[in-house]
């Protein structure tokens, strides 16, 4: 890999793990209603990317249904479980989107899966269950639920894209993004409250927050993620994906203050290293299982 594209997937993997923790801070600390603040985001994907929208893509009925999953279920539980979770733990629990997106590919694609990937998608939940279970409490981490759920449904939605037309990543994600926000506005008015006044009540951080997300991941992140798809295979590219997760944990500790637990160190080494496992072997049938939901939507 040319260093220059090196240095543009550093960036965007930082990006990545840093707007989890701005979300985490914007949803918990700052209360913004998760949902609302999800929204948001999607609303801004799509004015920002109009032009991205034309010609009409075929398909648009499994196109809609896509996008309610990869964005505005995936997104939805995901807000939900920061505002429960340390970001540190949500960035390695992220991570089961591989494990996910590779069993799927068994189940409904035809994949093969061996003994090596068995053994990393076992590492990779193991590790999981090592950050969510605390022992000395006999209890899991509510947030982190959430977290595994939405990255199940992050899995589900970009099987289901496979079987789509190939469609640019830019012109996907002003779909999802036109699809994604009124679904998710309408949710947010039935069952939050105080939207509207606690956002602007947030300031200029938060409103930087909404277009860090907007602007940096989705826009910025999401095209140069697919410009250097289109240059390099999965299999270079999924394993330096790792480095998401990593600045999440780094992130989540100096910036709000978590603490680095032996169990968070375990869990993260054990579940990283699954991952690992899983994506220096891609699959056959769908290779970019190895990158979990970075396949479909993209990350957070």
């Amino acid at each position: 890999m040319a260093i220059r594209d090196f240095i543009l997937l550093c960036a965007v993997c930082l990006v990545w793990g840093l707007n989890l923790v701005v979300t985490r801070w914007a949803v918990a600390d700052m209360a913004i209603p998760p949902i609302f603040f999800a929204a948001l985001r999607f609303l801004g994907v799509a004015v920002c990317l109009v032009p991205f929208l034309f010609p009409r893509p075929p398909n648009l009925r499994t196109l809609f249904f896509v996008s309610i999953m990869i964005g505005s279920v995936h997104f939805s539980l995901l807000f939900i479980g920061l505002q429960h979770a340390d970001a540190s733990a949500a960035a390695v629990t992220g991570q089961l989107g591989v494990p996910f997106s590779t069993l799927m590919s068994m189940l409904f694609l035809g994949e093969v899966i061996r003994w090596r990937r068995a053994i990393g998608i076992t590492l990779a939940f193991l590790g999981v269950i090592i950050i969510a279970l605390d022992p000395a409490n006999f209890s899991v981490s509510f947030g982190l639920l959430y977290i595994i759920a939405s990255a199940f449904i992050g899995s589900a939605g970009g099987i289901v894209m496979k079987r789509m037309p190939q469609i640019s990543g830019l012109r996907m994600q002003a779909w999802v993004g036109l699809f994604s926000f009124a679904p998710l506005f309408a949710l947010s008015f039935a069952i939050e409250e105080n939207q509207l006044a606690t956002y602007i009540d947030g300031g200029w951080m938060v409103w930087a927050a909404s277009a860090f997300a907007i602007l940096g991941v989705s826009v910025f992140g999401h095209s140069a993620f697919y410009t250097l798809l289109k240059k390099y295979d999965v299999s270079l590219l999924s394993p330096l994906t790792l480095m998401t997760p990593i600045w999440g944990v780094i992130f989540g500790i100096a910036l709000l203050n978590e603490p680095l637990t032996p169990r968070l160190i375990l869990g993260a080494i054990v579940s990283l290293s699954g991952v690992l496992v899983i994506a220096l072997r891609p699959n056959e049938k769908m290779p970019e299982a190895a990158l979990g939901k970075k396949a479909g939507a993209g990350d957070s």
